[in-house]
């Protein structure tokens, strides 16, 4: 049977028995692969928009699944871009891991329609997730739940997401922009994630207070950028200390 990766095993908890899933840019198929062999997901629908990435995935099956029943009906593969390859509604979870944050904005936006009639989505965004989370809240989606887990010497955000109800721009949403870093490290980061959480906001601290410092040994010095950057390690210093709410 398959065994995931700790970022892959997080995602697969997020996810009911009974639910059907769609897996987009599901490379090796792993994830679908794990939630068919436990009786999980009863459907399973692997996208990607490589021909040589989904194919790997087909073989993956052929090669696991072979010998289970209802195979054929279980497992679909989908070529194409995105939630394109999807109906309305057509499965219960879309999961989409592994891409950068702004990419999946693109991905949920190119038909809000049909990325809000999925019950719910699980996002494990590579990079710009200040960025997602600012696209999200602005575009009628609610944050269920935040996840964090060390793959190597990263650690991963894992984003639980459904329709708020609400239409775009009826959201009551924080102010700021896409790059505040509220909106980066959210409080709510530190809810539920124990440790990990505080390693996650030290290294946000650390990495600012180098940017800060390099910018002190510059020729000409960008007093705008400095103020940002005080602003930053000032609010990731608080969160550490409980002082942010």
């Amino acid at each position: 049977m398959i065994k995931l990766s700790d970022r892959l095993q997080v995602i697969a908890n997020l996810i009911d028995k009974g639910q059907t899933m769609a897996d987009i840019g599901t490379d090796h198929g792993f994830l679908p692969l794990y939630l068919f062999e436990r009786d999980i997901s009863p459907k399973v629908i692997l996208a990607d928009i490589s021909k040589g990435s989904l194919q790997k995935a087909i073989d993956n099956v052929e090669d696991k699944a072979c010998e289970e029943e209802n195979t054929d009906s279980a497992f679909q593969f989908r070529l194409g871009n995105g939630i394109e390859v999807l109906e309305d509604g057509e499965v219960d979870i879309v999961v989409i891991a592994g891409m950068g944050g702004a990419l999946m904005t693109q991905i949920l936006g190119t038909n809000l329609e049909k990325s809000k009639s999925f019950k719910k989505i699980i996002l494990q965004p590579r990079n710009a997730p200040g960025k997602l989370r600012f696209w999200l809240q602005h575009n009628g989606f609610e944050i269920v739940s935040e996840n964090l887990v060390r793959e190597g010497k990263f650690i991963c955000e894992i984003l639980e997401i459904q329709p708020s109800g609400n239409e775009p721009g009826q959201d009551q949403v924080q102010n700021g922009q896409e790059d505040d870093i509220k909106y980066e490290v959210p409080v709510s980061l530190l809810i539920r994630n124990g440790d990990l959480a505080i390693e996650f906001v030290q290294r946000k601290l650390n990495t600012e207070i180098n940017i800060l410092e390099n910018m002190g040994k510059a020729v000409e010095i960008d007093q705008e950028k400095v103020e940002k950057t005080k602003q930053r390690i000032d609010y990731l210093q608080k969160l550490l200390n409980n002082e942010v709410r």
